[in-house]
């Protein structure tokens, strides 16, 4: 991981025990199970996102500004969606990488069939209508992760055309260092600056600037949102570009906890209060809007899955518009990151651990691997437990440093070990993180470290805007 993405906080030193030298079997490629839910299968057989194959029920359709898109293999990642790998409530058994630790009900009302609910609606939804009044407020969005050397697409919405502002899911952005976004009317990109996320909530704004012809999408109130309301989910499928892609479908349960993974990060999170719908989101929706029969935006395409039973997830707009104006007036909070976060641009050990070589421990039971060499800078996150570390007792072992980064300038290899950054001392990787969140990129800082061979180093280091997310 990168000296960013650790735990939010210091832990505790784990003394070495006489099992810290041993290896684990390999447990990512293990598959697990779940209890299937009614009429539901309890595997789901999950590839990349372009592997996604049409679900039954209802088929996707396109406004006529709009089209069908034949999704084709690429190396950019096309960027939804996670998929929903659990479902804490009447839909458990979705997915089955994930096990259930705990299930929560559905509100009274708050669930029932699409067939169902849709029977009370008093009218169908005019979608070209719908997508007529949304379409100018949509943006595709465009993240370039440069330490995996990948694009990653997805799907955002202006809320102020003035302001230059755009609504879409952390998840479009994390890892990225920076973003373009392209006005689907126009076909013009332009840079974006993160302003901010809430990684919890799966809820980040960015901004253009400069930018003419604009329009903002109406938002609309969730609130007022039932069982049956008719929806249309609207976004840029594949990460393809161009004339957006539309589902129509209704809203089929309400106040949703899931849990969802976007399998090519490895990111897992749990989303709270989520609106469900039978409305056919695919990789390259997220962010993008979900909108009511009068074209006002309700909620966020966010995530989706299953497999007899495929469903759609958004996040209601009463639940990320608040968040949107925090970052927008740059108020901080536990969960809210203002900005890109300073790096330094070392890759470190998953591990709590004090000891240097337990955390190299931890994490070979972890990869499985270990580098012949520890010099050189990486142009990936892909790490190895290096072949030498240094002799220090406590600290954050350097697993790798990527290329161009603070810490490469200043002459760190894999298998050095950081004792203190800005005065502070470094205690383990998680005390790094914690130290590094308490800068803003650009800030100069005393670094110190201890090479394999027992040498001792110091170099004034000025810390990076970091990757999102």
């Amino acid at each position: 991981m990168h000296e960013d993405d650790s735990a939010g906080g210091e832990s505790p030193a784990s003394p070495a025990g006489p099992s810290d030298d041993s290896t684990l079997p390999a447990g990512p490629g293990e598959a697990s199970t779940l209890p299937a839910g009614p009429g539901e299968d309890s595997t789901l057989q999950a590839g990349l996102p372009g592997d996604f194959t049409a679900p039954a029920g209802s088929p996707r359709t396109v406004a006529p500004t709009a089209r069908f898109r034949a999704r084709s293999a690429s190396w950019a990642r096309a960027l939804l969606i996670y998929l929903v790998v659990a479902a804490l409530a009447a839909a458990a058994g979705v997915g089955s990488t994930l096990a259930v630790q705990h299930a929560t009900a559905a509100r009274p009302g708050a669930s029932r069939t699409p067939r169902d609910a849709a029977a009370d609606q008093p009218g169908a939804m005019n979608d070209e209508a719908v997508y007529d009044e949304v379409e100018p407020g949509i943006v595709d969005v465009t993240s370039n992760l440069r330490y995996l050397q990948e694009t990653a697409e997805g799907t955002g919405f202006v809320i102020d055309a003035a302001a230059g502002l755009v609504l879409t899911n952390n998840h479009v952005i994390d890892g990225a260092t920076n973003v373009t976004v392209t006005p689907v009317l126009s076909g013009k990109s332009y840079p974006a600056r993160v302003l901010g996320y809430d990684r919890t909530d799966d809820v980040a704004l960015l901004q253009v600037q400069g930018v003419t012809g604009l329009r903002a999408v109406t938002l609309g109130d969730s609130s007022h949102v039932r069982v049956g309301t008719p929806v249309l989910a609207i976004g840029n499928e594949a990460g393809q570009g161009g004339s957006p892609t539309v589902a129509p479908g209704v809203i089929s349960s309400l106040d949703r906890t899931i849990v969802a993974n976007d399998q090519s990060s490895g990111l897992i999170e749990t989303l709270h209060g989520m609106m469900q719908t039978n409305a056919d989101i695919r990789p390259g929706d997220s962010g993008g809007p979900l909108a009511d029969a009068a074209g006002r935006v309700i909620g966020i395409n966010t995530a989706a899955g299953g497999s007899t039973v495929y469903s759609g997830y958004a996040i209601p707009i009463n639940q990320a518009v608040p968040i949107a104006r925090r970052i927008e007036a740059g108020q901080p909070g536990a969960r809210i990151q203002i900005g890109l976060p300073a790096s330094l641009g070392v890759l470190l050990p998953d591990s709590t651990s004090a000891d240097p070589r337990r955390q190299a421990s931890q994490e070979l039971r972890q990869t499985g691997t270990v580098s012949s060499s520890g010099s050189g800078c990486s142009s990936g996150d892909t790490t190895a437990v290096p072949g030498r570390i240094a002799p220090a007792r406590s600290g954050a072992l350097v697993d790798g440093v990527l290329c161009g980064t603070p810490a490469a300038t200043a002459g760190l290899s894999a298998g050095d070990v950081i004792t203190s950054l800005g005065g502070k001392a470094v205690t383990s990787p998680g005390s790094l993180t914690v130290i590094v969140s308490r800068y803003r990129p650009g800030s100069k800082a005393p670094l110190a470290w201890v090479s394999p061979g027992g040498s001792r180093h110091t170099a004034m280091v000025t810390l990076d805007a970091g990757p999102a997310g």
